[in-house]
């Protein structure tokens, strides 16, 4: 086969050919060689990057993780906001993520296929997570401390958000399939609203 790609960054090329790989097959008929055919270059060319599969995945990983802090931070425009407007900020983004790049959320956070013990995934998934946690933090007033006890809100919310996400990717959520954009959105934020306490201060379930 023909090389396609004589210039530029061959290896985001193939992060590219193997996201879009991943969406349209799953993990189940996911290969290198269908990466390099997709990518249009040479079958050595994903092992020279990423060593084998498994590889590639771990680094599409890291990719989603990358893409759902920055769709967060497309959300965070407003110096004003409180922290109950960053914390819903992270739980739209995260719904979103799940549904416009459902492959990259199941590798994320359901698949044993990445290496957990890889650098570049463990840092940008502690960020995607500690971001969380930060936003936790200022909106319950206790402080943020790296251990089980001191998490724990957090992991509650993180596990309520991502149960929503994964329903509505899932489309399990039927009457949110046919809502046009900003009636979901505004549908998505009413369920996030129930999984989030009060703000520090406030009574429990003021809104």
């Amino acid at each position: 086969m023909t090389k396609t790609y004589h210039h530029g960054d061959l290896r985001q090329a193939l992060l590219t050919a193997g996201e879009a790989e991943l969406e349209e097959t799953g993990l189940e008929g996911f290969s290198l060689r269908k990466v390099a055919r997709r990518a249009g270059v040479s079958h050595a060319a994903p092992a020279h990057h990423f060593g084998d599969v498994r590889g590639l995945l771990t680094a599409l990983a890291a990719r989603g993780f990358t893409r759902l802090l920055d769709m967060r931070a497309m959300r965070l425009t407003d110096g004003d906001m409180t922290a109950r407007d960053r914390l819903m900020a992270y739980g739209l983004a995260y719904c979103a993520f799940a549904q416009d790049h459902t492959a990259l959320f199941r590798l994320c956070f359901a698949s044993v296929k990445p290496m957990d013990d890889d650098t570049d995934l463990s840092q940008v998934a502690d960020r995607a997570f500690f971001a969380l946690a930060e936003d936790v933090s200022e909106m319950t007033g206790l402080p943020l401390q790296d251990d089980v006890r001191h998490l724990a809100d957090t992991f509650a919310i993180w596990g309520m958000v991502h149960g929503i996400a994964d329903l509505l990717a899932s489309g399990r959520i039927h009457l949110a399939q046919n809502m046009d954009p900003p009636e979901k959105e505004a549908f998505v934020k009413s369920l996030l609203t129930r999984a989030f306490p009060a703000d520090a201060g406030q009574p429990p379930h003021t809104r």
